[in-house]
């Protein structure tokens, strides 16, 4: 299976297959409103508002699994996103990351790209990086601040190999 195989939830409960950003570079992301790494919400926007015209799209997955930091409803944690951070970018159902009920999509990218010491989730904020033919290139670590990842991303958006496969799906 390839990360376009796969489907979210998106936060108003609709089934949302991964192949519909088939041919985009992805920042996946698991967040959490009450984390002291929530302030990176404003540094994922001004990524977002940089590079989604180019085909980048962020994926946001609260996760309150670490420290309780994500407890409200998804509901919550998209008026506290849009109110506070004012973000715009597409948020998911809140999921979990590690263990026996991990979201398969975060079995897979943590298969695709292991931790230093573990293939587990760390905390709040880790990130996948995804090129435009679903190949998880990079993770990040919740303290890699999201503007450092803007060399990375435009590499991806700008790399000869970075047009999508004629008919992908």
């Amino acid at each position: 299976m390839g990360i376009y195989d796969y489907t979210a939830m998106d936060n108003k409960g609709r089934a949302v297959s991964l192949d519909a950003f088939a041919g985009k570079v992805l920042l996946i992301v698991n967040t959490a409103t009450g984390c002291g790494f929530t302030p990176q919400y404003a540094g994922l926007q001004r990524l977002y508002e940089t590079f989604s015209g180019r085909g980048f799209e962020i994926l946001d997955f609260p996760c309150n699994q670490f420290g309780s930091q994500a407890p409200g409803t998804d509901e919550e944690i998209e008026r506290f996103c849009a109110t506070r951070y004012r973000t715009t970018f597409p948020r998911f159902a809140k999921i979990e990351v590690n263990g026996d009920n991990a979201s398969p999509l975060y079995t897979y990218l943590k298969s695709q790209q292991k931790g230093v010491l573990t293939p587990d989730i760390k905390w709040n904020f880790t990130k996948f990086l995804v090129g435009r033919r679903g190949n998880v290139t990079a993770r990040f670590a919740p303290t890699e601040r999201p503007e450092a990842l803007a060399k990375e991303i435009e590499k991806l958006l700008e790399a000869p190999s970075a047009q999508p496969l004629q008919g992908a799906i």
